[in-house]
């Protein structure tokens, strides 16, 4: 009997970043024969392996036909400029606040590169294959220029039988449901990249929307497995943490990443102030990323959940000079104090730490995952002291775990989501997640009698017939 070679599938994905992983987010979609990558996220780090893949893309930029990006965190979108610069000159796809954003976010990514390629330099590194520079500002601008917005909901054809649509993802301002349908022949196929997906009782951006079908679906799993704690009790607690705080004339200190969390967390408390639940004390965002950030949110109501209010009562102060921040770490007087460096190892918030750690009348709040081993982590472990700085700060002001802030789906968000599919049973790649995460998310599916489920590894490559 001979043998014939099968097929080549029809829609195929090859998943380059965030496999088996939450960092770099990048999926290769090859179908009709055009190539569209889904995300072009910078992989965080400082290591040589990273800068290495960082830099070195496993296909040639120049191949490709479009670019989609789901959302402005640079985990999914800060490697965009090096593509630009290696070559690549098609349209970029994304939503209007999602390219806002990206304009503050890849300029600040980019500033960063320069400072430390400098400092690098200083250091004897030579060139720029051996310093952390992977593109400059100017990159940046001839990246914005490729920007294709595309609104939520709009049937929008990037190629002549390709149709994408973009759907409120719920996780940050502008991110977005990637869907994409190939007509045939030989049939119309279709594929559902969630992005990251967002929770729907943070009660501030608008909630995820309903999955659409889908043949193939690509979903994170960066929760899988773990389930958040209840956003009212999380609330409840924050805004008892500020009460007791304030009656005893101390500060809260509230390290927050400067897109995402330093909005929500000012919302809840702007929000107490003005119902009487709080005293209105002074709310200062010590971070100028964050005043950029801010600026865009106003712009975008239509993404919200509630009605923006940036000059309004209880507006905070918006601390973008290095000078001030150390003037105002120092001011006496009970005050909210919101600084960038969500995990501690870095940003204004040490200007904070420095001045008011050792004061018992102060609390922080960590309101973001604090990863082993970083400063955060050390603040949540028992002793009377921490090192930062080159020497070590008495830790005597309160600290208060609220790692359940977060804007991603838990686990059985996750689940809900994906259930309503189930009558299609369509094939589940779970990316964005470390192993165990999403291997607890595709137990579960399975037990609910979803039968294509898989966790596909970095350059794996899966088709749909």
């Amino acid at each position: 009997m001979t043998h014939r070679p099968s097929p080549s599938p029809s829609l195929s994905v090859t998943f380059l970043g965030a496999a088996q992983a939450v960092s770099g987010s990048m999926h290769l979609v090859e179908a009709r024969g055009l190539r569209i990558l889904l995300e072009c996220g910078l992989i965080l780090g400082r290591n040589p392996e990273v800068l290495q893949r960082n830099r070195t893309f496993p296909f040639e930029p120049k191949s490709l036909d479009a670019v989609i990006i789901s959302h402005a965190h640079v985990d999914h979108c800060g490697n965009l400029p090096s593509l630009v610069r290696q070559g690549y000159e098609g349209p970029v796809f994304c939503t209007p606040a999602t390219r806002d954003l990206m304009a503050i976010m890849l300029a600040d990514s980019a500033r960063i590169q320069e400072q430390d390629a400098n400092v690098d330099q200083i250091a004897g590194k030579p060139d720029e294959t051996s310093t952390g520079l992977l593109y400059t500002r100017l990159e940046v601008e001839r990246t914005l220029s490729l920007c294709v917005t595309v609104p939520y909901r709009e049937a929008r054809e990037i190629r002549p039988g390709v149709e994408l649509r973009l759907l409120d993802a719920g996780h940050l301002l502008g991110s977005a449901l990637v869907h994409l349908t190939f007509d045939g022949p030989p049939k119309t196929q279709s594929l559902l990249f969630t992005g990251d997906l967002g929770r729907p009782d943070l009660h501030f951006l608008r909630p995820p929307e309903a999955l659409p079908q889908a043949d193939l679906i690509l979903c994170e799993s960066t929760y899988g497995g773990r389930h958040h704690r209840p956003i009212e009790e999380l609330r409840t607690t924050l805004r008892g943490v500020v009460q007791k705080t304030i009656e005893r004339e101390g500060k809260v200190l509230i390290p927050a990443f400067s897109l995402g969390r330093a909005q929500l967390v000012v919302h809840y408390i702007r929000q107490w102030m003005r119902e009487g639940q709080l005293p209105a004390i002074p709310i200062l965002v010590d971070s100028a990323l964050a005043a950029q950030i801010a600026e865009i949110y106003s712009l975008h109501p239509e993404n919200l959940a509630v009605s923006p209010d940036p000059a309004g009562r209880n507006a905070p102060r918006y601390i973008r000079l290095a000078k001030e921040s150390h003037e105002v770490s120092r001011q006496p007087g009970p005050c909210i104090l919101v600084a960038s460096g969500g995990m501690c190892e870095a940003g204004r918030i040490l200007n904070h730490f420095q001045n008011n750690l050792d004061d018992p009348r102060n609390s922080v709040v960590l309101v973001s995952y604090q990863a082993p081993g970083s400063l955060g982590r050390q603040l949540l472990e028992r002793g009377p002291a921490v090192k930062f700085r080159g020497r070590r700060w008495n830790k005597w002001a309160d600290v208060v775990d609220l790692s359940g802030f977060s804007a991603h789906a838990g686990h059985n968000d996750l689940m809900n989501a994906l259930m309503p599919a189930l009558e299609h049973d369509p094939r589940i790649c779970l990316v964005h997640g470390d192993i165990e995460n999403a291997t607890a998310l595709s137990r579960d599916l399975e037990e609910e009698r979803f039968s294509r489920v898989s966790i596909p590894a970095r350059l794996e490559r899966i088709g749909v017939g």
